[in-house]
């Protein structure tokens, strides 16, 4: 099979001389994962396990496709250098809320902070 990268000559510098290369998505979003060894070659079971691996992983790396509207509203309020307090008044929302709606944003966009969370969404134009 094609190896377009290179991934396996690169493993076979280092003595890895059995090994594949996994890739899943599309072009624009592909994720490409190279395993190796060098005592034998991978067994069906143990190729099928590494696609599941792979899959999972660029299931989990995959931006998502929208953010709720409350999600926004939180999100812009914070851009804007609203404090807190502030942006839940905005909203007509407790300060424990508005920290509930950021937090889930956080997840959904796989951000540690609030300030990831907003370039994330920027940057993948959900808000």
């Amino acid at each position: 099979m094609p190896d377009p990268f290179g991934i396996i000559s690169q493993a076979g510098e280092f003595g890895l001389t059995f090994g594949a290369t996994i890739s899943c998505g599309p072009l624009s979003s592909r994720t490409i994962v190279g395993i190796s060894r060098d005592d034998r070659e991978f067994t069906d079971d143990e190729l099928n396990a590494a696609l599941d691996v792979v899959e999972f992983l660029h299931e989990k790396a995959e931006p998502p496709e929208s953010l709720t509207k409350a999600q926004k509203e939180a999100l812009q309020l914070v851009a804007a250098g609203y404090r807190y307090a502030e942006a839940a008044q905005k909203l007509g929302i407790s300060e424990s809320a508005l920290k509930l709606r950021l937090s889930s944003a956080r997840n959904r966009l796989l951000a540690r902070t609030t300030g990831e969370a907003i370039q994330r969404a920027k940057d993948y134009k959900l808000m």
